[in-house]
């Protein structure tokens, strides 16, 4: 089999799984292709204008720098965003194109080191001819290579293979960088350096349209070790709409007890957090066509990753502010209440708007009925309001949501995604 690597320089999750798909292809026996599109040109072409990292609100572009910087540390790499990022990479990406194949490898680690790792010089900018020279040659490849290289990059045939390339990417279904295509069949289209794991299982024989596994590890809690003093503290926002929210919830426990944590759960209702934020009230209907294609085909993906069931809500999205009260209201049967809601909804296509519906869910969970009632009543109506409220102002912008805390006092960490529970089991072991 074979993967082959999407990218453009100036994406810092595309360094990051340039750093290590190679190794995914060496065990798991693979060969690799290295892929360069520039991915302007694909933001363009589906319709994502400047790419979707220009419309994130402060909180997400906040989080996404973080994240970025948290993945580098879990693959013991260094990232420096370059002053001036995104910094344009058409010139590098032409320059590669001009010189043989058998020197890409090299050339593309010596490209992104110097986007990457430049720690802000900008003297060391992608876009300057002088910095791509000298990477180029730190990286082993010969005068004469680099100096037909930079010729050919002025020339029509470079430019056109560097337009063709994109428009493949773009036909391939590609909406943003790392894509991993492995030649299953047919073609499976993997997003994200945080698919490295799925790219290796694959390319060892997950079937992941149609094969569960058993639960999967929670990556790295042990590795820490437990810091000494008061457990830590994982904050858990969520809304049983989401079912994002869905897949994280049947992990969080799991997550918080490998790691000595003590775990709360904290409703919000989504679309008024949304609303308060400026966000688009269902996220997945705002993205572009091939990314919510792809996104919505993630959802059973990750249910067979994790080993659990899924069956997307025919009624989605939901409206689950009756819900949502409820669990503020069910005191010590909260959280079995919550379970029994997610599962209602994402396993079993239950109508959580119809009050009918979720009495008989509270009563199967030790609940009273009637806290279906209560839930009209101005207490638990404020009592969401706050809750809400209390997400925002810890910096919540979507679900799942871990705030994980290791000491009393101490700022949380925000992770966001049920994608990131290996991030929440490393940020709640840290010493």
């Amino acid at each position: 089999m074979h993967v082959d690597f999407w990218f453009d320089f100036t994406c810092p999750y595309a360094y990051l799984g340039s750093t290590q798909i190679e190794g995914v292809c060496a065990r798991a026996g693979a060969t690799l292709r290295w892929r360069p599109m520039l991915l302007g040109g694909v933001f363009r072409a589906i319709g994502e204008g400047d790419g979707p990292m220009s419309r994130l609100s402060a909180a997400k572009a906040a989080h996404t720098a973080a994240d970025a910087h948290r993945w580098a540390a879990v693959h013991g790499v260094p990232l420096t965003f370059p002053a001036g990022h995104p910094v344009r990479s058409v010139r590098a990406l032409r320059v590669l194109l001009g010189l043989p194949e058998a020197r890409w490898p090299a050339a593309i680690h010596a490209l992104y080191r110097l986007y990457w790792c430049a720690g802000g010089d900008p003297a060391r900018r992608i876009d300057r001819d002088e910095a791509i020279d000298a990477a180029l040659a730190e990286a082993g490849i010969a005068p004469a290579e680099r100096a037909a290289a930079f010729a050919g990059a002025e020339s029509a045939a470079i430019k056109d293979d560097l337009r063709a390339r994109t428009d493949e990417a773009v036909a391939l279904g590609v909406f943003g960088a790392p894509a991993m295509v492995v030649d299953t069949a047919p073609p499976l289209l993997l997003w994200g350096q945080d698919r490295l794991a799925w790219t290796e299982a694959v390319l060892r024989g997950w079937r992941l349209d149609e094969q569960a596994l058993p639960p999967r590890p929670i990556a790295a809690a042990a590795a820490h070790g437990a810091a000494a003093g008061p457990p830590p503290v994982i904050d858990f926002y969520f809304d049983v709409s989401s079912p994002f929210a869905y897949l994280g919830s049947t992990q969080i426990e799991r997550v918080a007890a490998e790691a000595g944590a003590t775990l709360r759960w904290r409703p919000l209702l989504l679309g008024a957090l949304f609303r308060q934020l400026g966000q688009a009230d269902v996220p997945l209907f705002a993205m572009s066509e091939p990314k919510r294609r792809y996104t919505t085909a993630e959802l059973p993906r990750w249910a067979r990753w994790w080993g659990v069931p899924f069956r997307m809500a025919s009624r989605f999205p939901m409206r689950t502010v009756t819900a949502m009260r409820m669990i503020l209201g069910a005191g010590e049967r909260a959280v079995p209440l919550t379970h029994r809601l997610f599962r209602a909804l994402w396993v079993e296509d239950l109508d959580l708007a119809d009050e009918r519906v979720l009495a008989a869910l509270a009563a199967e969970v030790g609940c009273d009925p009637a806290l279906v009632t209560r839930t009209h009543e101005p207490a638990l109506k404020q009592a969401l309001i706050d809750a809400t409220e209390g997400a925002r102002a810890a910096g919540v912008f979507g679900v799942p949501t871990c705030v994980v805390r290791t000491r009393d006092g101490a700022p949380g960490e925000l992770i966001w995604g049920q994608d990131r529970l290996e991030l929440v089991a490393r940020a709640a072991t840290a010493p």
